[in-house]
């Protein structure tokens, strides 16, 4: 039997502006982007009511992928359907696309002590920003000493195993140590929210899902097609993303620079850029797509680290409010998210420290953008611009 399903009382115009206000203003990140949404789509516009809202960010939080993108593309299916979660999308993800796309055009032609000064500078704001998500992941999902156990865990499982392997160790590792240690958690209030999502039409989603995952590498290998070893590369960070888009760094950086598309120093410089625009953080896949392959690679990129977690979302929307009530999934998630907390702190030192700080006082600068962000709660865009007018004044000075 179907799942119930609501009838969407909106139109993809309407969806499409109110996303393309966000896309064009949401700085700060993934938190924040909830913020916003709550803000003008709950507040402002009424599209749902607050316990909805609770659901589809619980939910949301519980798949991999970028969770305000997911909810964004949640709150246009509701509204318009799917023709609405596709406007919304496309409006929140364009505008800063396109700008990381111009600075991936425009990268090759900075030079000169000011410019390789003000790139040096981004790639300290990536320090800063990543700190920052590590400190404030682990306070919240690394509570107690089994979760702060599997953190560390985490941490050897990328350490010992090479690239993508072992990210995908720790996160398993991480749903092992959960189901085993973390079943004591509070579990999370249920409420009842019925998407316009048939229970066939889940089931085709995760089929889909899951031939991609297990196909593409296959035909990728089988084939000398660089635009599907791109798609494919990008897919499988999508796919393997707990815990929003700082966690892709590592995904991205071993599908990229680890097999020479792009040098280390650019990969870094793009991601500090990619904090100066609003926006979801998964456009960094756009910079480096036109890096990779040009225009094309970019749309590749872009499409393929978020279709996972799309189809993912989609293919659990129709059973989702059973799934959730399951103490052993909650127990399982709890897990995954301090494994989230290893892989992300082991992605601080390696790659963001050692290609950023290379002398004592590019320690003090990234350390001044971290208290900046956590102490002062200075807007992102605020310790992007001081970073980068830093490094460019270090650069013309040394």
């Amino acid at each position: 039997m179907d799942t119930p399903t609501t009838r969407p009382t909106g139109t993809p115009g309407e969806v499409f502006g109110a996303f393309l206000k966000l896309g064009l203003t949401a700085f700060g990140g993934p938190i924040a982007h909830l913020g916003y949404f709550r803000e003008e789509l709950v507040l402002r516009r009424r599209w749902l009511d607050e316990a909805a809202y609770a659901d589809l960010v619980a939910l949301c939080q519980f798949l991999p992928g970028p969770a305000s993108s997911q909810v964004g593309f949640s709150l246009g299916l509701l509204r318009a359907g799917p023709l609405g979660a596709l406007a919304a999308w496309t409006a929140f993800t364009l505008p800063s696309a396109l700008l990381l796309i111009a600075f991936a055009a425009a990268a090759g032609t900075l030079d000169g002590p000011l410019a390789q000064g003000v790139l040096h500078g981004l790639k300290l704001v990536a320090v800063a920003v990543v700190a920052q998500a590590v400190w404030g992941m682990a306070r919240s999902l690394t509570p107690d000493r089994q979760r702060a156990t599997l953190a560390v865990i985490a941490i050897a499982a990328v350490v010992l195993l090479p690239g993508a392997i072992g990210q995908i160790a720790a996160i398993g590792l991480g749903v092992i140590g959960g189901l085993a240690f973390c079943r004591d958690g509070a579990q999370a209030p249920v409420s009842v929210t019925r998407f316009p999502v048939s229970a066939q039409a889940g089931w085709v989603a995760l089929a889909l899902f899951a031939s991609l995952l297990l196909g593409l590498p296959l035909l990728a290998g089988a084939t000398d097609w660089p635009a599907l070893d791109l798609f494919d590369g990008f897919y499988r960070a999508g796919a393997l993303v707990f815990g929003g888009g700082h966690v892709v760094l590592p995904l991205l950086e071993s599908e990229t620079v680890a097999r020479g598309w792009l040098s280390r120093d650019a990969f870094m410089a793009g991601y500090g850029a990619t904090q100066a625009v609003p926006g979801p953080l998964f456009t960094f896949a756009a910079y480096l797509g036109a890096l990779a392959q040009g225009w094309a690679g970019a749309a590749l990129g872009l499409v393929a680290v978020f279709l996972p977690g799309f189809l993912l979302l989609v293919g659990v929307l129709p059973f989702w409010n059973r799934v959730r009530a399951a103490p052993l999934a909650q127990a399982g998630m709890r897990g995954a998210n301090a494994a989230v907390v290893g892989v992300l702190g082991a992605a601080l030192y390696d790659p963001v420290i050692t290609s950023a700080v290379l002398i004592p006082l590019d320690m003090l600068l990234a350390t001044a953008g971290f208290v900046a962000l956590v102490a002062w709660k200075a807007p992102p865009w605020v310790v992007v611009l001081g970073l980068a007018l830093a490094g460019g004044l270090v650069g013309l000075l040394g």
